[in-house]
């Protein structure tokens, strides 16, 4: 297990969740990995994670505190070589009920927050002319669901801003993709900390028939940070157990055997 060995990596949102586990993979693949999270927990992670691992407090919205992150792994280690850019927060609301504040609260910590990660760790990459940039969006940035307008919106940003990226720092041979998780067993999907088996139970939408496990999405950004990827540009991967694959006609031929048609309508899916 050596596919990041050497490699200098820098997770956001790494105190729980998705961001833990992309950080403990990374490490297990060789990389020195600096964990940054607003939430305090960050530094326990980090030190559950091993040497290898760093922690940084850091709100992703501050671009006085982005600097002094990327300073810092920068004269520790010399250069950076991988980001990703995982930080971000869930509101369900629905377009009338969203106010202007709640909006811009969530733009600025799953948007902005990206931008500002890639536009200060890019010239490092320039320079180096080499690079990973790993950004996480959701289905729900390319296939949304009714309640999500200002989480769909940041994760479509975040979609865009890859894409875009993509083509302006890939002649210094900087690639940035983009992961799209769904239903991924995180305190965002599940807060109560149900057991699998039962948040699987309202898991038919989905092909895969259960919710995914966090180290399934961060094998995803293995991927994407490692070499193995050295011609993955602009690329959007979903992880997601089918979820935006379609939707089941519940009763018909090709649905899932055994499964009761659910009450509600069948474009209607549990948030990503």
């Amino acid at each position: 297990m050596a596919r990041l060995t050497g490699k200098i990596a820098i997770v956001t949102g790494a105190a729980r969740g998705m961001g833990a586990q992309i950080a403990r993979r990374f490490v297990e693949e060789g990389a020195s990995v600096a964990l940054t999270d607003v939430l305090p927990e960050v530094e326990a992670t980090a030190r559950s994670i091993g040497p290898a691992a760093t922690a940084f407090t850091h709100d992703v919205t501050d671009e006085a505190r982005w600097e002094e992150i990327v300073a810092a792994v920068v004269a520790k280690h010399g250069r950076i070589d991988v980001l990703v850019n995982n930080a971000g927060i869930l509101m369900f609301k629905d377009v009338l009920s969203t106010s202007t504040a709640d909006l811009r609260r969530v733009l600025e910590v799953n948007a902005v927050g990206t931008f500002i990660g890639m536009r200060t760790v890019a010239p490092h990459m320039i320079r180096q002319r080499k690079g990973s940039i790993v950004n996480n969006s959701s289905c729900d940035g390319i296939s949304p669901a009714n309640s999500l307008v200002a989480y769909a919106s940041s994760k479509f940003a975040v979609r865009g801003m890859t894409k875009v990226a993509a083509l302006e720092l890939g002649p210094y041979g900087i690639r940035v993709n983009s992961v799209h998780p769904g239903g991924i067993n995180t305190a965002m999907v599940n807060p109560e900390q149900a057991p699998a088996e039962m948040v699987n139970q309202g898991m038919c939408w989905f092909p895969a028939q259960r919710v995914g496990d966090p180290v399934e999405a961060a094998n995803c950004f293995v991927f994407l940070a490692s070499d193995e990827s050295s011609f993955c540009m602009g690329a959007e991967i979903t992880v997601d157990g089918g979820l935006i694959a379609g939707h089941y006609y519940f009763g018909l031929p090709g649905a899932p055997a055994g499964v009761l048609p659910p009450a509600r309508a069948p474009d209607q899916r549990p948030s990503k």
